[in-house]
């Protein structure tokens, strides 16, 4: 068994890579690890609309019990939620079974600590190194020592709600949205908010059934999101991924807002607002060079780390950094909360565009993108730390480099969870840089897939 821990917590195919048999031992070295200095924790658990949630989430919470501590299930809840979640409830750590934009024959199974943010890298060592060395942590208590599950003393979700209502001070009653929410984790919560709100909105991608989280829907598939906006004169369009913790908005002619594009422009307004400490931006290696160039023009410095919201979140806690994110959508307002938040970064995209007095498209327009052409390569995973040592993929890879060299860039990674490598070529000729990338991405794929 390799590395059970990715970028985002534990993945695979559900009841086969991630069965019940992990979740249950994944339940018991938790609770274990995290519950060294206390008897009977509180572990909180949310899920998105899987199939497969209602069992892994009952066997995680056998896992917990058994090792005496004490579960509130909170239902289908976006990833975000139980950050926030967890410190309302003062519970001791969270967990989320999601696989977030992934299809949904996967899941996936990821903690929080007590604060709410995702665990350090030797937290997850620790818990890894149990499953891996096939540690039975469970002494086999009994009686009054084992855990149970707890009612939430409030509707968890209309807390979350509050919460988010609470983000943002600009009137929004009337105005016209779409919101996509991926027949996933967020399909009541979000259009709760809004309603709230008093927004006049349309949803779709809220009629989940197990199976169509993510199914030409949500963040990853926006085409019905983009004719929707069009079709209703709409202001916006707003799409989260399956665990709502990604969004990828759409301007009023319908034309995609991605990730670098919607932190330029809250960028811009927390600025603007003196919310910018020391005029700093997070970004990832993925940041396209137009979302640096108008960083630049705004007075920005932007601190670059690698693939990775919980790298982000690193450098943004070391930096005092207050915005940051990634090209996907997931970005992170730290004055806010403790992890990126679709829905929140909604509100705050909102908030921005009315705040401008200007359209979304005219912002949008004002961030110049360059072509960015993005192939997955397959590669086991026992290859991922290999192929990018290979002469025969370096020689090709330098090929590339001087080829786009003073007009774009390459950027070649392994996927933290999925058995893939990026093959990302930037430049100015998009059918030339697609022809580099398919070709390094079959090179790669031939040799180590």
């Amino acid at each position: 068994m390799g590395r059970l821990f990715g970028t985002d917590g534990v993945r695979g195919v559900a009841n086969s890579e991630l069965t019940p048999e992990l979740a249950f031992k994944l339940g018991k070295a938790g609770a274990h690890v995290l519950s060294k200095s206390k008897n009977n924790p509180i572990f909180l658990i949310g899920k998105d609309t899987r199939l497969s949630g209602d069992m892994l989430e009952d066997a995680l919470s056998a896992g917990i019990t058994a090792v005496g501590g004490n579960v509130i299930k909170v239902g289908v809840l976006p990833t975000p939620a139980i950050a926030y979640l967890v410190r309302a409830y003062n519970a001791d750590a969270g967990v989320v079974i999601s696989a977030s934009h992934n299809p949904f024959e996967y899941n996936g199974i990821k903690f929080f600590n007590g604060e709410g943010f995702k665990l350090d890298d030797d937290i997850e060592d620790d818990i890894e190194d149990i499953l891996l060395r096939d540690i039975d942590v469970n002494s086999h208590i009994t009686g009054s020592s084992i855990g149970r599950c707890l009612d939430a003393d409030d509707d968890a979700g209309a807390k979350y709600a509050r919460f988010l209502e609470s983000t943002i001070d600009v009137d929004i009653k009337g105005i016209k949205l779409v919101l996509d929410c991926a027949n996933g984790a967020a399909y009541k919560v979000a259009e709760k908010v809004y309603r709230d709100l008093g927004a006049d909105v349309r949803i779709i991608g809220n009629k989940p059934d197990g199976t169509n989280i993510n199914a030409k829907c949500g963040s990853t598939h926006p085409e019905a999101l983009q004719k929707a906006v069009v079709e209703d004169g709409a202001l916006l369009g707003l799409a989260y991924d399956g665990d709502a913790d990604r969004l990828i908005a759409v301007d009023e002619k319908g034309r995609i807002i991605d990730g670098d594009k919607l932190i330029c422009i809250c960028a811009g307004m927390m600025k603007s607002r003196g919310q910018l400490d020391d005029d700093l931006v997070t970004a990832t290696v993925m940041s396209n060079i137009g979302f640096h160039k108008h960083m630049g023009n705004m007075g920005c410095k932007v601190n670059v780390t690698p693939v990775g919201d919980r790298y982000v979140l690193e450098s943004m806690l070391k930096t005092g950094g207050k915005i940051g994110g990634e090209q996907s959508g997931h970005i992170i307002f730290l004055n806010h909360t403790t992890t990126g938040d679709g829905i929140l970064s909604s509100l705050q995209l909102l908030q921005a565009v009315l705040e401008s007095g200007k359209k979304p498209s005219q912002l949008s327009d004002e961030i110049e993108i360059y072509p960015q052409v993005l192939k997955n390569a397959r590669v086991k995973n026992e290859n991922k730390n290999k192929f990018m040592q290979d002469p025969a993929v370096k020689e090709a890879i330098a090929r590339v480099e001087k080829e786009v060299e003073g007009n774009g860039r390459v950027l070649i990674r392994p996927s933290g969870t999925e058995p893939v490598a990026r093959v990302m070529i930037e430049g100015q000729d998009v059918d030339h840089i697609t022809e580099l990338a398919e070709d390094l991405a079959r090179q790669i794929t031939r040799q180590f897939g």
